[in-house]
């Protein structure tokens, strides 16, 4: 009868040690996961596993972006501002800038020709100016596949079902509407032209610091993000239309 007792303690003991470890457990692991998300987002977000270079091509445009050669990098930025200040500042047109080329280009051929004629007696052959057509069809196809990326994801954000991934998209888009609002076209086209030109090296530069800030900001938008998924967004009613097709 002791044993039979004695049996029956050191189980009920064994079941109320595991009843009451199972909401540490619980516990434990939601947290594990909502940590191993965050990482794996910021890794793939910042590209830990892959350097920047890797991450925006690993070709000349890597190059020229994270200021490899600083006088292709320079050169291209202040091409770039000198275009802006012109359209923006100056208020010319592209029209007009491209008829005074045109005419500058024609005046120092003309130049050319008519002074080596009077200086050598034999006029010297003018450097023709021919642009590939391959260069087009290139930048044609860059262009188009681009496009063809950006509607392509699109469409997966508003047929993926992920209310979260919708959501930011469609801020973000909504930022980029009231950003355009402010400046225009140009100036939008110039601002993230410099971005592109300046974020990625200073990144590269400081990668653990801005790894380190994103890191902790990522985490305070996650807890947020589960208050508002526990206050509203859970209440919100699912659609049954997958439930139907699988039945």
């Amino acid at each position: 009868m002791s044993e039979k007792t004695t049996a029956e303690n050191l189980l009920n003991n064994l079941v109320e040690a595991l009843a009451d470890s199972v909401p540490n457990q619980k516990s434990a692991s939601f947290f594990e996961e909502g940590t191993s998300s965050v990482t794996s987002q910021f890794n793939r977000l910042f590209g830990r596993e892959k350097p920047v270079h890797h991450l925006l091509g690993g070709g000349k445009s890597a190059d020229v972006l994270l200021w490899r050669n600083k006088k292709i990098s320079a050169s291209v930025l202040s091409g770039a501002t000198a275009i802006w200040v012109l359209f923006e500042w100056l208020n010319y047109h592209l029209l007009t800038l491209i008829c005074l080329a045109v005419v500058l280009g024609m005046l120092a051929q003309f130049v050319w020709t008519n002074a080596s004629g009077l200086f050598s007696r034999s006029s010297s052959e003018v450097p023709r100016l021919v642009i590939p057509d391959e260069a087009f069809v290139n930048v044609g196809r860059s262009i188009g596949i681009e496009v063809n990326h950006a509607l392509q994801f699109l469409q997966d954000v508003s047929c993926g079902g992920s209310l979260k991934q919708f959501l930011v998209v469609v801020v973000s888009l909504w930022a980029a509407a009231i950003i355009g609002s402010w400046c225009n076209f140009l100036t939008v086209l110039y601002i993230g032209f410099v971005a592109a030109h300046t974020l990625p090296v200073l990144y590269e530069r400081y990668e653990d610091q801005v790894d380190g800030f994103v890191y902790k900001v990522l985490e305070q938008l996650q807890g947020h993000y589960r208050k508002l998924d526990a206050g509203l967004l859970s209440k919100i009613p699912k659609g049954k239309l997958k439930g139907k097709k699988h039945e």
